[in-house]
């Protein structure tokens, strides 16, 4: 019996350009047996509801089978791997350059739960729990994150995603950020990554909101990740399970934009 659809689920089109970067089955193993695309629309459910993984549906793969594929692919950086695959064929659908040479830092502090794991205290936002750092393309692509306990210093925390995304990303060479990074942080990295680092500062004869150049681009995509209800609060108890969210988050989103695309939509 075909089983109606939810909102979240993959049409044809997006299963077919998410197909090839799945990992094959382990050689020596038990062969798969369950239905692939049905196991991706699970563990996409459950990000975009927020549900418990025990509480998927009936009529969707069983939970084990769900967050172990999500689990496994986590660990073996899977996740990561389809956000690179994903964010280059955005960019080239777009009339840009696979990779790029400019981006956006930024960091957001977000409340934990009672499952433990690293936490702390962001003075600054009054916030106890985490942070989630991303560096971002211009157009609000993921290329990093890193998620940390939210005492850490926004220039430490920097250090972090950085220093992670220098080995990976050899066209870049400009990163926008906000004044929490100024300082020290500047020659850290000319000196470390050779980038420049350019800080966006806020006009304070301008009272109330303003969109500062560059800086909305970051936000924006902490916009986006806000859909997904299981990142509505760091429900993990590990940072890294985080990040392979946010990552498959961002899988997800890169898919619907490849499909508007793809059928001349905007």
């Amino acid at each position: 019996m075909i089983r109606k659809t939810y909102p979240s689920d993959l049409n044809n089109q997006e299963w077919k350009r998410l197909e090839p970067l799945i990992p094959a089955s382990k050689r020596g193993g038990h062969p798969r047996t369950g239905d692939m695309c049905e196991i991706v629309n699970g563990i996409f459910y459950r990000i975009r509801t927020g549900c418990d993984w025990r509480a998927l549906p009936h009529d969707l793969p069983p939970w084990s089978t769900v967050f172990g594929y999500f689990n496994q692919w986590r660990k073996d950086g899977t996740w990561q791997n389809m956000n690179q695959a994903l964010r280059q064929q955005v960019r080239q659908a777009e009339g840009r350059k696979a990779e790029p040479t400019a981006a956006v830092l930024d960091s957001q502090s977000t409340k934990t739960t009672e499952q433990g794991g690293a936490r702390g205290f962001d003075a600054g936002k009054k916030v106890k729990g985490r942070k989630r750092h991303i560096l971002v393309d211009t157009l609000g692509l993921v290329l990093m994150v890193v998620v940390h306990a939210a005492n850490l210093q926004d220039r430490d925390g920097a250090k972090l995603v950085l220093s992670k995304a220098k080995p990976l990303f050899s066209a870049l060479q400009l990163i926008w950020a906000d004044g929490g990074y100024a300082g020290q942080l500047i020659d850290w990295v000319k000196l470390t990554c050779a980038w420049v680092l350019s800080i966006v500062k806020r006009n304070d004869d301008v009272k109330g909101f303003q969109v500062l150049p560059k800086r909305w681009i970051v936000e924006r995509t902490f916009a986006w990740l806000g859909r997904y209800r299981a990142l509505s609060k760091d429900y993990e108890r590990l940072p890294q399970t985080t990040e392979a969210l946010i990552y498959a988050a961002m899988c997800h989103l890169m898919l619907r934009r490849l499909s508007r695309l793809a059928s001349g939509k905007t």
